[in-house]
């Protein structure tokens, strides 16, 4: 097992598991990163600076944990606006690519 964030998320291993038998809850980790997205919506290198030093996270990390909260309906319903947001941008993405591959 790894290391546990230490942002009060003793439960949540670097791995994305928990320890114990708690069930997959919206956490302060979850709400600090769709807060951190929502103040830093493009992608840069101060954005990356910004991870690592707000929220201890290296960037292939973050954006790992963020693709998983698109998908969760606790951060739909904690920041609808947002996660609609990075839905929409995720299924031009997809689109995109789908069309390159033809």
């Amino acid at each position: 097992m790894g290391a546990a964030y230490s942002r009060g998320m003793s439960n949540v291993h670097v791995d994305g598991s928990r320890t114990g038998s708690e069930p997959a809850a919206f956490d302060d980790l979850s709400r600090a990163i769709l807060t951190f997205e929502s103040e830093w919506p493009k992608h840069t290198g101060d954005k990356e600076d910004a991870m690592r030093v707000r929220l201890s996270l290296e960037p292939a990390r973050y954006y790992q944990l963020l693709g998983r909260l698109v998908d969760d309906p606790a951060a739909q319903a904690h920041a609808p606006l947002l996660i609609g947001r990075l839905r929409r941008l995720r299924e031009a993405r997809s689109a995109r690519r789908a069309r390159m591959l033809r």
